[in-house]
């Protein structure tokens, strides 16, 4: 399937991971699975497990918790019956102690009986809510990532976890900007209302054509940027906690879940307190 913008989509989330497992898609996955919830990924040993479940807690803006496997297995059956968070992910980034990072397709080699998968809600999801109020999602339109950036607001640290709030940022005309937050504050598990509207310096963003992560944003005469809390965040805090070995997504390239992403509230809604490290 091709979407208006020319962009390969996928008829259902199964769809998608199975074409990510044959190394048939290895882009963001931005508009190319509608209706389903995304999510963003951090995977660390089970021994920063608890202080990295805290951080998610007390940062519930950047950090909505939708999934936690069992140590050691890839497996995530509350998102899918046959996730494997392994080959399931179009990219993954592999820190090792430190900021620096090394690309990989998979994780089949690198997989450990002591690792523990987090997936965590991402803005991706209400984009399909705002392009169905009629609301033009401007990077999606022009089949590109969103624009992501590192603020100067400080999340709230626990244990080895801290750092800045990462935002992304869609740019509306004046109403569609109101609509957007009305909408987007329905889906808390996909970061909730913006944290921030209008001026980009205010939060520390000294130009907002030069993002920090994804590509440069899409802006019209007149257009009101709005930035919402990002999934990016929790990446930053995990580069310098301490771990031998830890794991997240490329930035943009979701875990898509089976999850109806109009139906996750009900679904999944306070499932991060439910849920308890394997011990």
């Amino acid at each position: 399937m091709v979407s208006k913008a020319g962009q390969q989509t996928f008829g259902s989330a199964c769809a998608l991971r199975r074409a990510v497992r044959a190394g048939l898609m290895r882009s963001d996955t931005a508009g190319k699975a509608p209706g389903y919830l995304q999510g963003n990924l951090a995977i660390l040993p089970k021994a920063f497990a608890p202080d990295f479940l805290l951080f998610c807690h007390k940062n519930p803006k950047p950090c909505p918790v939708i999934g936690i496997g069992e140590a050691g297995s890839p497996a995530l059956p509350q998102l899918g019956d046959d996730i494997d968070i392994r080959i399931d992910v179009p990219g993954y980034r592999v820190f090792r102690g430190g900021n620096d990072f090394e690309s990989a397709e998979d994780l089949k080699e690198m997989w450990r009986d002591d690792l523990v998968t987090f997936v965590l809600g991402c803005s991706f999801s209400f984009e399909e809510a705002l392009a169905s109020a009629g609301i033009p999602v401007r990077h999606i339109d022009a089949g590109r990532n969103a624009p992501m950036y590192m603020t100067s607001i400080d999340t709230v640290p626990a244990g080895p976890f801290k750092g800045p709030l990462v935002v992304s940022m869609r740019a509306f005309k004046p109403t569609d900007a109101i609509q957007a937050v009305l909408l987007s504050a329905r889906q808390r598990l996909a970061h909730g209302a913006p944290v921030h509207i209008g001026d980009p310096a205010q939060i520390g963003i000294a130009d907002i054509m030069r993002p920090d992560f994804g590509d440069t944003p899409v802006m019209e005469e007149g257009d009101i940027p709005v930035f919402w809390a990002c999934g990016v965040t929790p990446q930053i805090a995990i580069r310098t906690c301490g771990a031998d070995l830890a794991i997240t997504h490329e930035p943009g390239h979701m875990l898509v879940t089976d999850i109806p992403a109009e139906a996750a509230e009900n679904r999944l809604s306070g499932i991060g307190a439910a849920l308890a490290i394997n011990r």
